[in-house]
């Protein structure tokens, strides 16, 4: 009987904390990268090893290190966002940060079946700058009798879910000027109110209703623990169900699978910062459920994430 009340105080408890939290977010910050085609044209390409499987990804740091003018169209694009209200982190010197801390590529692995999990570049990018939304800026120059001209898009994507919550694109007035950033600069200046505005759409419905992100749980093989399981009265998959409703920011998340084996909640909302306003991402939400299930149901429990937007808890040792 005890411990089934430590587990209802437990879930309360982290519920309400967690929800109190969320009235003091503040606006989520961008980070603008060039994009992956824009990378592929001028051969800013790198390759690295996702569990046996070569994968091309844009190279960043060459980018920033031999183009002339990405740092600057970044730059002019930072500013007129900042000048609208949205903080900009600086992809060029988050780069560097991870260099100076010689950062190598995550793998986790597990101790008993050699099973791993590798993050990309990117994701690493992503992990370290916490930034929310990821702008993508892709251009040309075109060349008339009129004089130069830049055709431009700008992609956003939720850097926890990969969605695309923004788009825009354009082609900017001729001018007699050969300097790109400039030219960009007035070609998105012209087509920019539509982007910022799904931009703020996206950003009202994370206040609204949270930060969207993915979790899931499994068992190792060697695992006696099924999520069917009755522990005290009461099946471990409803246990867990009920830590969701009492900590997803107003109880919103959606159930993908449920089985024996494996469980998996889509579309699960949590608050964008915590009571010190540092933001709160997939893996520190996640160690609320796994202190649930180590601490309170006395079971082994390895926590894993991919990126900043997905966790996975897998029961039955470390």
């Amino acid at each position: 009987m005890m411990k089934k009340l430590t587990i209802s105080l437990f879930l309360f408890l982290a519920g309400f904390c967690s929800n109190s939290l969320f009235g003091q977010a503040k606006k989520p910050t961008l980070m603008i990268l060039p994009s992956d085609n824009w990378c592929n044209q001028r051969y800013f390409i790198t390759e690295y090893e996702n569990q046996g499987t070569i994968v091309k990804v844009p190279d960043y740091k060459l980018a920033f290190q031999e183009d002339v003018e990405i740092g600057l169209v970044i730059t002019k694009i930072g500013s007129l966002m900042a000048e609208r209200g949205f903080p900009l982190k600086d992809a060029e010197q988050e780069l560097k940060n991870i260099e100076l801390s010689n950062a190598e590529i995550s793998v986790t692995t597990s101790k008993t079946s050699g099973s791993s999990i590798a993050e990309s570049p990117l994701d690493k990018l992503k992990n370290r700058s916490k930034a929310d939304i990821l702008i993508q800026v892709w251009w040309k120059v075109n060349k008339s009798e009129k004089g130069k001209s830049v055709t431009f898009s700008l992609e956003a994507f939720d850097t926890y879910t990969s969605k695309q919550i923004a788009s825009s694109g354009g082609t900017g007035k001729p001018s007699k000027t050969d300097a790109v950033p400039v030219l960009l600069e007035s070609a998105v200046h012209e087509n920019i109110g539509t982007f910022l505005s799904q931009l703020q759409q996206h950003f009202n419905d994370m206040f609204e209703n949270g930060r969207e992100i993915v979790l899931s749980l499994k068992r190792w093989e060697n695992c006696n623990i099924h999520f069917n399981d009755v522990i005290e009265g009461k099946e471990l998959a409803n246990i867990i169900d009920d830590w969701m409703r009492n900590n997803c920011y107003k109880g919103i998340y959606s159930t993908i699978e449920s089985t024996d084996d494996n469980i998996r909640f889509e579309q699960v909302r949590i608050p964008i910062y915590d009571k010190n306003n540092k933001p709160i991402d997939a893996r520190q939400f996640a160690i609320g459920l796994e202190n649930l299930l180590q601490n309170v149901l006395n079971l082994k429990v390895k926590l894993i994430t991919r990126g900043l937007g997905e966790a996975i808890l897998i029961i039955g040792e470390k």
